[in-house]
């Protein structure tokens, strides 16, 4: 039997930031703070609002979009946060939309540890673009997810866009 290769390089990054490893903290609030956006992959800052390209995707854009603040509950957001991430939401979906034009989304929450949040102390939703056949035998055989381009390409690629088009 013959095998292919499949180069995953940023899984490793993955596994040992979380291998026997106590909780470091924030991400999401330590790339907020830290300024260097494209190291964090920072893709957007707002007064209310950061947007992050996950590290660790399920599909290929795979966004994260957060309210600026430490906020862990829907009950701690102000009006005026809700409406700018609601509205933060809406402007990344149209930018992925030109840039990947995906044929579909998932956009979620999940609220506490048991429900799947990864980080439960900072409420973040998932906008995690789909295409027809994105999905295959590798998630349920290998636990493995094939990522089709390097975060720091589509970064680049992303931040050009927002940045030069102002219906963003």
């Amino acid at each position: 039997m013959s095998y292919e290769t499949l180069w995953a390089p940023w899984r490793l990054d993955y596994i040992l930031q979380n291998k026997d490893k106590p909780d470091s903290g924030c991400f999401l609030c330590r790339g907020v703070a830290d300024r260097a956006d494209r190291d964090n992959l920072v893709l957007l800052r707002g007064e209310l609002t950061v947007v992050v390209l996950n590290r660790f995707p399920y599909n290929n854009g795979h966004l994260l979009i957060a309210p600026a603040a430490h906020k862990g509950t829907l009950a701690e957001l102000t009006d005026a946060e809700l409406l700018d991430l609601a509205r933060t939401q809406r402007s990344m979906i149209e930018l992925i939309d030109r840039v990947l034009e995906p044929q579909g989304y998932n956009v979620g929450l999940n609220l506490g540890r048991v429900a799947g949040a990864g980080l439960p102390g900072h409420l973040h939703w998932h906008t995690v673009p789909r295409w027809n056949g994105d999905t295959n035998f590798m998630p349920v055989l290998s636990e493995t997810r094939v990522i089709v381009q390097s975060l720091e390409s589509l970064y680049d690629l992303m931040k050009e866009r927002l940045e030069n088009d102002p219906s963003t």
